[in-house]
């Protein structure tokens, strides 16, 4: 939790400095360090379903694969 507060802190600063550089209002640059970070967890949320829809395909191919029978790799000659 310790890193994730931190993570947290340290992204704020981040927003607030790069927008205030840019801008040079200190106001914008409040508002998008608040702003920013909440749109980014939400989009990092739906992010996250799609990813793992992707990982789930992924694996049902793999299974479907291997169910089909030996392949290439899985040749052994007998001695």
């Amino acid at each position: 939790m310790k890193k994730t507060i931190t993570f947290a802190c340290l992204h704020f600063t981040v927003a607030f400095t790069v927008t205030y550089l840019l801008t040079g209002s200190a106001v914008i640059g409040g508002a998008v360090a608040l702003v920013e970070p909440a749109v980014n967890t939400v989009v990092f949320y739906f992010h996250e379903r799609v990813w793992k829809k992707f990982e789930s395909q992924e694996t049902n191919k793999v299974n479907d694969n291997s169910e089909q029978g030996f392949s290439s790799n899985d040749m052994t000659l007998a001695s």
